[in-house]
């Protein structure tokens, strides 16, 4: 089951990454040229966060890692297979250890601080891996996943593989003659709709989807008065589907103030799988393709690269 804790895990602003550059510390790495001690004894992964498991399993790697997190909810087989060492955010170190991994690489944002603190006290490498809501910060990911696990031939694979597709899409989404003022609903608290700002994985993927952020004046998740969301007229409003318990459009247009917009008159409703458009990862490209064909009907929805190739986005060699 799909709780709350999975859904924002998805979404939620990424925190201040810890930097502790020795066995026994964490180790943040921000892009490919971070020089910290690589590669690791990678024989043993704990993998948490979604983009990260996706990743390494797409390197190849899934027979090295012995646990996920909650989020890890591509590809299906990882949280079926393997132990799940629970929500990115509510880790436990008992529950870590006891798995006696050799590399635990963690999406940044992941805790709490108190657990983080306990596995510093460790010598088994706490890897922090940056995310950044752009192409160049998926690029980014996969290098320093791949190098840390000592693939990095299949690293450039993947990396070369993504730039395609996002190189692929950029030419699609130059035929967008004017970006369509998008409203991400995260839920609906009390009578308001929690809305997405800046600096968050759906800001990110409106904007290279080629459409514009409604609520771009400020940073995060927060409640919008009705006053601010009636001003800012959006035109489509996305949510996600939350394994069939997605916001529907009668629930989110019965807002008194969404029922104001643009965007209902339309009953121009959006909604994709969280994890799938949110997670930053190797198929980013085709979630930003996907969503902009959802608000550009018009648009020209091509076969991306990787699509038109044989076991698409496989890169374990």
């Amino acid at each position: 089951m799909r709780d709350w804790h999975n859904t924002a895990c998805v979404v939620a602003v990424v925190a201040t990454a810890l930097l502790f550059p020795a066995a026994g510390e964490s180790i943040a790495e921000s892009d490919p040229g971070f020089s910290a001690p690589a590669p690791y004894d990678a024989s043993r992964i704990i993998s948490v966060g979604g983009s990260v498991t996706e990743i390494l399993y797409t390197l190849g790697m899934q027979q090295n890692v012995v646990a996920v997190d909650t989020t890890s909810l591509y590809p299906a087989d990882a949280l079926k297979q393997k132990p799940n060492v629970g929500y990115m955010r509510q880790l436990s170190p008992e529950g870590l250890l006891g798995l006696s991994p050799t590399l635990v690489l963690a999406i940044e944002g992941s805790g709490p601080k108190e657990a983080i603190d306990v596995l510093q006290q460790t010598k088994i490498p706490f890897v922090v891996v940056a995310d950044k809501y752009t192409g160049d910060g998926i690029i980014d990911k996969v290098h320093v996943i791949a190098r840390d696990v000592g693939v990095p031939a299949r690293g450039e694979c993947l990396a070369a593989k993504v730039h395609s597709d996002l190189a692929a899409f950029s030419r699609i989404r130059e035929k967008i003659q004017r970006p369509v003022r998008v409203a991400f609903v995260l839920s609906l608290a009390n009578g308001r709709p929690m809305l997405s700002g800046r600096g968050t994985a759906a800001d990110g993927i409106i904007r290279l989807a080629g459409g514009a952020n409604a609520f771009d004046d400020f940073d995060g998740y927060k409640l919008v008065n009705d006053e601010a969301i009636v001003a800012a007229k959006p035109e489509v409003v996305v949510v996600m589907d939350r394994g069939g318990h997605a916001l529907t459009a009668d629930a989110v247009f019965s807002e008194p103030a969404l029922a104001m917009t643009p965007a209902a008159q339309n009953k121009a409703l959006v909604s994709m799988d969280g994890a799938y458009l949110l997670g930053f990862g190797p198929r980013a490209a085709r979630a930003a393709r996907d969503l902009a064909s959802r608000l550009y009907p018009d648009l020209t929805s091509a076969e991306l690269p990787s699509e038109r190739e044989a076991g698409a986005f496989s890169c374990d060699r």
